[in-house]
């Protein structure tokens, strides 16, 4: 899995949110209780001092003021505090900072001031330690939202690998909690899925050794039928249709035989894409006999298939045998294109069932019960599945069905 899809990075960044929720909170709240201080120990402390001082000084008593506090009434207070608004306040005079009291009584302004007030310093101390308590916050959220999501997935990672490997055996299932679930389930559903591929395949391997023994037979039996009635054409011509149908039928439950097997066992070798399509073009030209329809192979740029040969030409044949099956009159073209075998028709068009069908399309509702078009469609697409190819349908240029058998380039490269 690609890192930028990972989970780690939801699950550190939401980590590092509520460490950013968390500290802005606290940030205010901080922010308040030191505003707080600051009031009662600066500004209350100047106000008693003036409460105190002011009486004294009115009645000319001597006003002895704390260390780094003094009091100016009048004509005492220094030029560059005079004519300051009332209120506490903040100056800065000759480079020093100083916290001030600014009132007025019976005998007129005064004011208070506090040379050293360490409150600033405390105050830039107070901010800093908030800010590395910040950045640590940040840190220490980083650092455990990455183990976190590290002892979260990497025991997915596990199981996604176990899962993509086709283990027997998934891992975290003596697990108690939710990952263990997940395993298991994982391994039930994996179970239920390899038994039913199982049963299918070894019902398909049956069904086909058990039919190629009577098709043998009725194939044999045409022949001789075939043999005999040279000169009767009223029955030769029905006997080899049933040749050619039990040899049609023989070569689907081949056919059949060879899907229920497994890709590593069959032989793949490098084809070539025109000549296995000339070869069915020509197969099938008895289809088109004594019928106004034309079966033509037009060409195109020939490529190389890797595929295995019997279940490509049945891929191919199944497509022609389809078209000229269900095409009355016209025609019916095999064509390659950009490493695709196209097979169009002139016919009537696929049944509203098949298309959905073939489409992986919900089936409409006025196509429910009708007829599909047989096990020609359904051979091919299971063939395209097995191979990795795409059986892509549409519309004919002129009417009809276009069907496109389209390789992907892991199978085209030589």
């Amino acid at each position: 899995m690609k890192r930028s899809n990972s989970l780690r990075r939801p699950i550190v960044v939401a980590y590092l949110l509520f460490a950013l929720i968390s500290s802005a909170f606290f940030a205010i709240i901080a922010g308040i209780a030191v505003e707080g201080i600051e009031t009662r120990l600066v500004d209350e402390r100047l106000e008693d001092v003036a409460m105190w001082a002011s009486p004294r000084y009115a009645g000319k008593l001597p006003v002895e003021m704390p260390a780094g506090m003094s009091f100016h009434h009048g004509a005492d207070i220094p030029l560059s505090l005079r004519n300051l608004p009332p209120g506490v306040q903040e100056k800065t005079v000759d480079g020093v900072d100083l916290h001030l009291l600014v009132g007025q009584d019976e005998n007129g302004d005064y004011v208070v001031v506090d040379h050293d007030s360490e409150y600033e310093k405390i105050e830039l101390v107070v901010y800093s330690l908030f800010a590395l308590g910040f950045l640590g916050f940040l840190g220490c959220s980083a650092v455990l939202g990455t183990f976190v999501a590290n002892r979260i997935i990497v025991p997915i990672m596990q199981l996604a690998g176990a899962v993509e490997q086709r283990k027997p055996d998934l891992p975290l299932q003596e697990r108690k909690d939710e990952l263990g679930l997940l395993a298991r389930s994982f391994a039930g559903h994996t179970g239920e899925l390899t038994r039913f591929l199982d049963r299918e395949r070894f019902f398909t391997g049956d069904v086909s050794h058990e039919l190629r023994t009577p098709l043998t037979v009725i194939s044999g039996a045409a022949e001789v039928l075939m043999a005999q009635t040279q000169d009767q054409p009223q029955l030769h011509a029905p006997a080899e249709r049933i040749y050619r149908a039990a040899r049609e039928a023989a070569e689907s439950v081949s056919v059949l035989l060879r899907l229920a097997r497994s890709p590593e066992v069959l032989e793949w070798a490098s084809l070539s894409a025109a000549a296995l399509a000339q070869d069915e073009v020509a197969r099938y030209q008895h289809l088109v006999a004594e019928r106004p329809l034309t079966l033509d192979y037009l060409g195109g740029e020939d490529f190389a298939v890797r595929a295995p040969r019997e279940l490509l030409l049945a891929a191919i044949g199944n497509l022609i045998r389809n078209a000229c099956q269900y095409t009355e009159r016209g025609a019916v073209s095999v064509s390659l294109g950009a490493q695709s075998i196209i097979v169009e028709d002139t016919g009537p068009g696929l049944p509203p069932a098949a298309m959905a069908a073939l489409r992986n399309e919900p089936m409409p509702a006025e196509a429910r019960g009708s007829s599909g078009t047989g096990l020609g469609l359904a051979l091919v697409q299971r063939i395209s599945a097995y191979l990795g190819a795409d059986l892509q349908v549409s519309e004919g240029t002129d009417g009809g069905t276009r069907f496109e058998l389209r390789f992907r380039e892991l199978l085209t490269k030589s």
